[in-house]
């Protein structure tokens, strides 16, 4: 008889700029056990927003690195220090980019509120994505789970999931219906990653049935 050896949990450091849904959604997941995971890490880009005290009260170990106090090559230093050697680094409505050290390419993922590559890209966030959604007259919309890399909403897609666009819907309806999207995509993402079930290949996701490694 053979004995399933369990996997250890997948260490994460999660990107924060604001009101950290993202995060609490991760969050719920782990400590309901739906997720083999463990938040080592909370980095904020600004101090004063909802996120940030989310986390304190979650117990995590919190850091707020102001991107507005510091000149640029200091912030990418100072968050790549505070990353550390996690096993994968999560942006949860980060909008700083960060350029990724070579070490670090294919264990970093972000979550974006559109089906890339459509309606991504620098400044492309929030309301902004779901207003530029209607105002193209899309039928459908969605979540996009994306290896980065170091441009804007550009790296490899993990997975999709698809929403319908209504047509009553207005950016604040459209936007409710893609985030409950993005809470059943983004652990979904993890867990494959969690199982060592994905691999990269040049810009290919790849996803077995079985572990890779």
């Amino acid at each position: 008889m053979t004995t399933s050896v369990k996997q250890k949990p997948l260490r994460l450091a999660v990107l924060i700029s604001g009101g950290g849904r993202t995060l609490q959604n991760i969050h719920q997941h782990i400590t309901a056990g739906k997720l083999n995971a463990r938040i080592e890490t909370v980095i904020s880009s600004r101090n004063e927003v909802a996120g940030v005290e989310l986390a304190k009260n979650a117990g995590l170990k919190t850091i707020v690195i102001e991107r507005r106090s510091i000149d640029a090559d200091t912030f990418q230093q100072r968050l790549t220090d505070a990353i550390g050697s996690v096993d994968l680094v999560c942006m949860a409505g980060f909008l700083s980019l960060w350029q990724i050290p070579d070490p670090m390419i294919g264990r970093v993922i972000n979550i974006h509120p559109a089906l890339l590559p459509d309606f991504g890209g620098k400044g492309m966030y929030g309301e902004k994505v779901h207003k530029a959604v209607l105002q193209a007259g899309r039928k459908e919309s969605g979540c996009t789970v994306h290896f980065c890399d170091n441009e804007y909403d550009h790296g490899p897609i993990l997975l999709q999931r698809k929403v319908p666009v209504h047509e009553t819907d207005t950016s604040e309806t459209l936007a409710k219906r893609v985030f409950q999207a993005e809470c059943i995509a983004y652990p979904e993402a993890i867990k494959l990653i969690a199982a060592q079930r994905v691999t990269l290949d040049g810009r290919r996701v790849r996803i077995s049935t079985e572990p890779t490694g």
